[in-house]
């Protein structure tokens, strides 16, 4: 036995360790959006379901000798497309598709062998030990595939660069192979009175009724892990962590009701499931008070609803799977939900959606097939009993419901336009319509990316984080270069990674030129028809898509450096930040592009994360000094947090900046990220 105990486990640990290893190799090649996980994990679904498919035709239509035969030469062939290391693609115009196209070429074949190697294997153990319990092989699978997951963000991601994990990957792959080959040794070996006629010790095939049941408790359950993890990323940040946890949840979720059946209980599972949503509806009932819900709180709610739901979904389905002999079937009607799960969420509901609502749709969702499940088993309840507990389901189904289109609507209240896509969702408010404070707001999630006021003598005035008093507005405005003569300043050449609402281009003046790199082309069509700061500026504007690191990368290499005066960073995705971009590296490009006096300017406003070490760090590295601009708004405009790094005297000793400039408030630590690594921990307030 333990020789399949050893292939399964290093099966499953090498599965769920390659998805935070490709998914960060990808994340910067599509500006470090929280879609490119939820994409990668699609991916990663839709190959099992062709593991489980290609295990369940073997185990039904191929004698057991030949099963062992042609496993062991797929593996052994799958060893043509190693290393795993993706090559980068260019195109950006099917996002969804092209990752799915990139990650089969670069990993596709070596993930579904070792997809199907969990069912397949322990359909060979059946085999070889027929009075064994074979589902506790399962448990042991998921707790691979659990400790590869929390390995990555504590002990792969912070001591093994990037590009060599992929390769140590590859040579795990191999030594599987091994662990593979020595499982199916006593098969190999001797002729099993199983081989003789499979059909014959086979029980009756579950009904389509149970398959269905499975199917769709699998699809609940992905649905929520995907929904969640999208809800978290997008608002805190796009890394390994906040990929893992959730995943991990999902995991334990089928460790515990898989090893035992006694430690699912619906008398404790219900319950929790119950007040664990009642707290999600809670926290969504103050979505937009900023600071309110604590980041601890808001984690421990969310993950809270997704084990609770992963549970009762995953428990629902152990009570009614079926004998070993149809464990294939079994596993195959589970991947297929997931992966259903994965195509609702990543392809048809941006379709169907403005917004986030399949999170909202799927915990009634699983609030409705607990309750039937219950239902279904008649001889549980008394006839008294089950009406009541309809009765209480019904009215606890509809509370919820009522609230969860509550927030939905709220969201929307005074909004103009809903957009989501594959970078995330924005809102364009209209309030105070009518009155002389009229403005206009940009969202991406639920935080504001810019504002706008309609009348007429302040709506060409900077705003939100970019006011006169903010480190941006400073920058733009007592620059030596704009301060050279009163008569004819010089003029301006600046470049901004992340449009907005397109603000900044309110300072522009005759002469100057500015260029905004934004990947998000439907932000660029907000900022273009819903504000008007792009086409009311005097500067010469140019809108680039695209992310911008990798553009102003490539106008690196083409035309050499641009020789700016200031660059701005202000690429935000909600309040998650792309840290690609806060990287040495990304901050040795930027100064390839800056002049020697040139002033590069980071937005660092944010509720969860301090990442004024980082930027300090990333200073020192350049040779420059870096200063705090905190500005604290006024009548129209908001709390902001800049940090400016330049080596330009001039600027540094203007009265202005000098009066302007914060203490920083927290000690200096020792935190420079690269694109190899990187430590969230490092900067999250907790």
């Amino acid at each position: 036995m333990f020789s399949f105990a050893i292939a399964i486990f290093t099966s499953a640990f090498l599965v769920f360790q390659v998805q935070p290893i490709i998914a960060r190799f990808i994340l910067p090649w599509y500006g470090g959006t929280p879609t490119v996980w939820t994409t990668c994990m699609l991916f990663f679904q839709l190959g099992l379901l062709g593991g489980y498919a290609y295990a369940h035709l073997l185990a039904r239509y191929v004698p057991l000798k030949k099963q062992v035969s042609l496993h062991l030469i797929f593996v052994a062939l799958s060893f043509l497309s190693l290393p795993i290391t993706p090559s980068l693609v260019d195109t950006h115009h099917h996002q969804t598709l092209e990752i799915l196209l990139l990650l089969f070429s670069a990993v596709g074949l070596p993930f579904i062998l070792l997809s199907a190697s969990a069912p397949l294997l322990q359909h060979w153990f059946s085999r070889v030990h027929p009075n064994q319990k074979t589902f506790r092989l399962y448990a042991l699978s998921n707790t691979g595939s659990l400790l590869a997951l929390v390995s990555y963000p504590f002990i792969v991601e912070p001591m093994v660069k990037l590009s060599q994990q992929a390769l140590y990957w590859s040579l795990f792959y191999g030594l599987f192979f091994l662990f593979c080959f020595w499982s199916s040794w006593p098969i190999l070996r001797q002729s099993l009175a199983e081989e003789i006629d499979i059909d014959e010790h086979e029980s009756q095939s579950p009904s389509w009724r149970k398959r269905l049941l499975w199917m769709l408790l699998a699809a609940c359950g992905s649905i929520t892990l995907l929904s969640i993890t999208n809800q978290m990323t997008q608002d805190v940040a796009v890394i390994p962590f906040l990929w893992v946890l959730p995943l991990s949840l999902y995991l334990i979720s089928f460790i515990i009701c898989f090893n035992r059946d006694s430690w699912y209980q619906r008398i404790i599972w219900f319950p929790f499931l119950a007040i664990s949503i009642a707290a999600l509806l809670y926290l969504f009932e103050h979505d937009y008070d900023n600071g309110k819900i604590s980041l601890v709180y808001q984690v421990v709610i969310y993950c809270a609803a997704l084990f609770a739901c992963c549970m009762v979904c995953h428990g629902e389905m152990v009570r009614k799977r079926p004998t070993d002999h149809h464990l294939t079937l079994f596993y195959l009607y589970v991947a297929l939900g997931g992966a259903l799960g994965g195509v609702l969420v990543n392809i048809i509901a941006p379709l169907l959606f403005d917004g986030y609502w399949e999170l909202h749709l799927v915990l009634l969702a699983v609030m409705s097939i607990a309750c039937a499940c219950l239902l279904m088993e008649k001889h549980l309840l008394s006839q008294r009993l089950r009406m009541g507990f309809s009765v209480a389901a019904i009215t606890a189904i509809t509370i919820s419901g009522y609230y969860l289109w509550d927030h939905k609507a709220y969201q929307q209240e005074s909004s103009i336009l809903n957009i989501r896509d594959f970078y995330g969702v924005l809102h364009v408010y209209d309030e105070d319509i009518g009155t002389e404070d009229h403005y206009r707001s940009l969202y991406h999630g639920r935080i504001r990316h810019g504002e706008q006021w309609l009348h007429d003598d302040l709506k060409n005035k900077p705003s939100s984080y970019f006011g006169y008093n903010s480190g941006v507005g400073l920058a733009m405005t007592r620059h030596p270069a704009r301060l050279s003569t009163v008569s004819s300043p010089t003029p301006l050449k600046a470049a901004m990674i992340g449009l907005g609402a397109g603000t900044i281009a309110a300072y522009g003046e005759s002469g100057d030129a500015f260029s905004f790199y934004e990947i998000d082309p439907n932000m660029a069509y907000i900022a273009k028809n819903y504000f008007s700061y792009l086409e009311d500026g005097k500067a010469d504007n140019t809108v680039i898509l695209g992310d911008g690191r990798r553009s102003l990368t490539k106008q690196l290499q083409a035309g050499g450096s641009l020789q700016l005066d200031i660059l701005a960073i202000d690429a935000f995705s909600g309040d998650a930040i792309p840290m690609h971009l806060l990287t040495s590296e990304a901050s040795d490009m930027y100064w390839e592009h800056l002049k020697e006096d040139g002033i590069l300017a980071i937005h660092i406003t944010n509720l969860h994360l301090d990442l004024t070490s980082i930027t300090r760090q990333l200073a020192l590295r350049a040779g420059k000094e870096a200063i705090s601009i905190v500005d604290y708004g006024g009548d129209y405009n908001g709390y902001s947090n800049w940090v400016l790094i330049t080596s330009n005297a001039k600027f540094l000793k203007d009265e202005k900046i000098i009066d302007q400039q914060s203490q920083w408030q927290r000690p200096l630590k020792p935190t420079l990220w690269t694109d190899d690594f990187s430590n969230l921990f490092d900067v999250v307030n907790w």
